[in-house]
């Protein structure tokens, strides 16, 4: 028979609750300190960018105005419309993000459609992947765009550029290992500082030059494009690096809910992007020259090297938010069956969110590093932004239409209208960036070229091996029908065998019989899943099944987590043991007995022989199934098997 085990307390929520007070401030503040870090330091480069990368714009009033107008309209857009009112509502249960949202998606549209579900998940993972490729160019631009202050406040500052950047980023990757739990508190007021440094300098400009207000009208844009559309177009190239970070809107939604990053988008990033824009753009006009840095020369001389120390700890909370957030894809596409197992280690005891996964950190580190120095300056690097985030905000579209017509049932007229709106604007912003790919954006391609094809490579293997190994299990009903007939001692104890399902038998526990000709008092297979949803309460994730004789001391523990859920088999023991079926079972008397295979490369058909070893070679360095599922390793017995690919 099967039964529902009760747990004790409901695993949280993403979508947190946006509770008035103290509680209310803290997670706006939060929201400010994390979320907003990414697209709060894009005034650094943004503007510099756009007025030195095509030597064919000239700063006169009506380039300028076109310019802001893109801008400003370009945030509007996409980033408060499209993400801040309408993707925000895309949640899964809570959480937020692009494989999030492809699990909603595949979701949404049923067993019945498992192909169009596999393409939308497929969708995430190149999604995920171009996260990955911005992941590494984020970090390098945002500290070397504020450590080239110094150039501004002294010339000879330059030499120290390149080596000061490469020392904060060293320190940056050195210090994941212990989250930021500690230092999380003060992200928020500082990038309150911020934010009202960017509109106080802003407003400041825009006081001795009120008619670039003007820029702020739709119509100077269409103009601009109208006049010089070859120019815009390039412009369009680098107008995106004003919405870089409206991705991490939605990604990092489980942590503080939708209401404080609204509140805190509309009451202080917007008002203050818009105003310190207006202001470069105010500055431009008034001065020429000042295009080469518009940023710090906005401020009075005796404030930039302040602005710069403020600027660099702004571009360090912005990198953090993206290696967390890097941190948090590859959980996600881990536990949907797009990567092995990665070493991920909890960085605090009470927020979820916060991990460390190594593997990812210093190989991100690396990437970082050579890019920084293959590239020397952030103008050069802005020359490589964009590709990936653009092709991300596609992807986003695509799967959040696929939401609304399948879960929200929207009308067709209303799918077409969105998509035409959103997705013909976020087109122009990737056709634009393509332009970059001989000038680095090839890069980006690159990585997220070499990040996609890992992910399908893992999970065309997985589904590979899985029927071959089924076959070396054989049917567990059988097995334990052989094991009634057997006369073999029964040894006191529990034995845990975690397989991935209950109709076929744990190859552990077959050599276990076979070779030691014993079986424990108790046998316990427990089986974990991953469900499309981030988080699945206690008293809602075991089943425990006597497999058809309640005597013989044979159990099934079926666990399913939510995708952001720690996967702790000793705890579902723990849970189980409070069940009448798991009673008798001992913890200072269980053993685990795990089953790990040995993969064998052959000419099969299924895979080319280089993706094979690929996925041979992932398999090796993925952490091991004990680690994973937080074995005490003091009582795991590991028994081998080969299986070929």
């Amino acid at each position: 028979m099967s039964e529902q085990a009760n747990g004790g307390r409901p695993a949280a929520v993403g979508n947190v609750p946006t509770a008035g007070g103290e509680a209310g401030l803290a997670l706006l503040l939060g929201a400010l300190g994390v979320v907003y870090g990414d697209i709060g330091t894009s005034p650094l480069y943004a503007l510099k960018t756009v007025f030195t990368l095509d030597r064919g714009l000239i700063p006169t009033e009506g380039d300028v105005f076109g310019v802001i107008s893109l801008v400003f309209w370009s945030i509007t857009l996409i980033v408060s419309i499209k993400y801040v009112i309408f993707i925000l509502r895309a949640d899964n249960e809570g959480e937020g993000g692009v494989m999030a949202l492809a699990a909603l998606a595949r979701r949404a549209l049923g067993e019945a459609s498992a192909r169009r579900g596999a393409g939308v998940l497929a969708l995430g993972a190149l999604g995920a992947a171009l996260f990955y490729g911005d992941s590494v160019i984020t970090p390098a631009i945002s500290v070397l765009s504020a450590v080239e202050g110094l150039e501004v406040t002294s010339p000879q500052w330059a030499v120290v550029v390149l080596p000061a950047s490469a020392v904060i980023l060293t320190l940056l990757f050195g210090v994941q290992r212990w989250g930021t739990g500690r230092v999380g508190a003060v992200f928020g007021p500082i990038m309150v500082l911020w934010f009202a440094c960017l509109g106080v300098a802003g407003a400041a400009e825009v006081v001795r030059h009120p008619g670039v207000l003007a820029g702020l009208s739709p119509t100077y844009a269409v103009l601009f494009v109208v006049d010089h559309p070859v120019i815009a177009f390039v412009a369009m190239g680098a107008v995106v690096l004003a919405i870089t970070g409206a991705e991490a809107l939605y990604a990092d939604m489980g942590h503080f809910g939708r209401a404080p990053i609204r509140r805190a988008w509309f009451a202080i990033v917007f008002p203050a992007l818009t105003l310190n824009y207006l202001g470069q753009g105010a500055l431009i006009l008034r001065a020429p020259d000042s295009r080469a840095n518009p940023f710090f020369l906005l401020l009075p001389d005796w404030a930039r090297l302040p602005m710069v120390v403020l600027a660099t700890v702004a571009t360090v909370i912005a990198s953090q938010a993206v290696i967390s957030g890097a941190f948090s894809v590859s959980r996600e596409a881990m536990r949907l069956g797009f990567l092995p197992h990665l070493r991920i280690r909890q960085t605090s005891r009470r927020e979820y969110g916060q991990i460390y996964a190594p593997g990812v950190n210093w190989s991100l580190f690396a990437a970082v590093m050579l890019v920084t120095f293959a590239f020397g300056s952030s103008t050069n690097l802005a020359a490589a932004y964009g590709v990936a985030v653009t092709g991300t905000f596609l992807i986003t579209t695509t799967l959040f239409l696929v939401v609304a017509r399948a879960l929200w049932r929207w009308s067709t007229r209303r799918v077409v209208l969105f998509g035409v709106v959103f997705g013909s604007i976020e087109l122009v912003f990737f056709t634009a960036n393509l332009a970059k790919v001989s000038h680095g954006g090839w890069l980006t391609l690159l990585i997220a070229i070499i990040v996609f094809t890992v992910l399908l490579t893992w999970r065309r293997g997985a589904a590979l091996v899985t029927p071959r190994r089924i076959e070396l299990e054989g049917p567990l009903p059988d097995f334990i029908d052989k094991l009634h007939a057997m006369n073999i001692p029964w040894v006191p104890g529990t034995a845990v065998f975690p397989h991935p399902n209950k109709e076929t038998t744990p190859l552990a526990l077959r050599a276990n019989v076979a070779h030691n000709h014993v079986r424990h008092e108790r046998i316990v297979i427990i089986s974990g899943h991953t469900a499309n949803v981030p988080h699945i309460p206690w008293d809602q994730r075991l089943t425990i099944d006597d497999l058809g004789d309640p005597n013989d001391g044979i159990i099934h523990i079926k666990a399913v987590f939510g995708f952001q859920d720690l996967t702790d088999f000793p705890e579902v023991l723990r849970r189980a043991a409070t069940h009448p079926l798991g009673t008798g079972i001992a913890h200072d008397q269980v053993s685990y007995f795990v089953s790990r295979i040995t993969l064998r490369c052959t000419r099969r058909p299924g895979m080319a022989i280089w993706r094979k070893r690929l996925f041979i070679g992932l398999a090796h360095n993925a952490a091991s199934q004990v680690e994973f599922l937080r074995l005490p390793e003091e009582r795991t017995i590991v028994l081998s098997a080969e299986v070929p690919v």
